[in-house]
């Protein structure tokens, strides 16, 4: 009889104590992980600050080309098209 009142503790106190805790303790290690580190922040900062500076790359070369086609005659622009169809 002592032998079930001891198991019936321990499983009492597994229940209501040990799986808590558990729980609790997972859930502060997946909070905590949720936050950037300061290292992952300079990345990100760093890969923004590329990003900018590829758009600006890519808006002056659109600019460049845009007013390359303005400047061309419409007849220069027509041959080269037969030209690259041909080959």
């Amino acid at each position: 009889m002592d032998d079930g009142i001891i198991i019936a503790i321990v499983a009492v106190a597994c229940v209501f104590v040990v799986f808590p805790a558990l729980v609790l303790h997972y859930i502060t290690l997946w909070r905590r992980q949720k936050t950037l580190e300061p290292s992952d922040e300079r990345m990100l900062e760093d890969l923004w600050r590329s990003a900018k500076a590829m758009e600006r790359r890519i808006e002056t070369l659109e600019s460049l080309v845009e007013r390359d086609t303005e400047r061309r005659p419409r007849r220069d622009r027509a041959d080269d098209d037969d030209e690259n169809w041909r080959n």
